[in-house]
């Protein structure tokens, strides 16, 4: 997180994560057209993915930012998502430098467990012991439309997830969930970086519209 209290700006970097075809993607989107319902300033998504008309994936990354202003200070998301394709796995290093939190987002068939426990190793490989105290996490455990779904209990089991990691059970198709995922990470974010918040609260604490501008997302 790069806090300037020159220009009271926060930047964050949030990385959606987890393994091919699990729906990093369309999360994002998803979460995006919420930000648009709510009138938030959304900068467009650039995705880099494969030209075929069917079953479209994301090849390096997608990334876009979006703006958010409370009182005297703005806050700057820039959401990012891992490619899952093991061809260009390369790029998934550069992608997760300085991020704040992680969204992981496994995928509920039964037959894909090993691919979540794939990137969730890769994920521990990278950020060390770092992951989910540091660098927090909130798992969304998509494609729960699905019939052959394996538990939240089970994928917590496995993974080793640490007590106050959640996990939300996601259809990213509709939207379902998502946006308590995001808030509840931006959350354990703030709460990684107590000092900054404090400080931004005091100053914030006599301007009578921040509660409205807070209504939505909560410090």
């Amino acid at each position: 997180m790069i806090i300037d209290f020159g220009t009271r700006t926060v930047q964050s970097k949030i990385v959606f994560y987890g393994g091919a075809m699990s729906g990093k993607t369309t999360a994002l989107q998803a979460l995006y057209k919420h930000f648009n319902s709510l009138g938030l300033q959304v900068e467009p998504l650039v995705s880099i993915e494969t030209s075929h008309e069917k079953d479209r994936r994301t090849l390096f990354y997608d990334f876009s930012t979006f703006d958010l202003k409370f009182g005297i200070w703005k806050m700057k998301l820039n959401f990012w998502t891992a490619t899952g394709q093991d061809f260009y796995c390369a790029t998934r290093t550069t992608v997760l430098q300085g991020t704040d939190g992680v969204i992981f987002v496994a995928d509920s068939q039964e037959s894909l467990f090993e691919e979540n426990l794939k990137s969730w190793s890769e994920l521990n490989a990278f950020f060390g012991s770092r992951l989910e105290s540091i660098i927090p996490v909130v798992v969304c455990l998509n494609k729960r439309d699905l019939s052959k779904k394996i538990t939240s209990e089970s994928l917590k089991e496995t993974l080793g997830l640490i007590q106050s990691t959640p996990i939300f059970e996601t259809i990213a198709i509709t939207s379902q969930n998502l946006y308590p995922a995001f808030k509840r990470l931006l959350e354990k974010i703030f709460q990684v970086h107590k000092s900054a918040k404090i400080t931004i609260m005091k100053q914030l604490k006599d301007y009578p519209n921040v509660k409205s501008a807070l209504k939505n997302i909560e410090l």
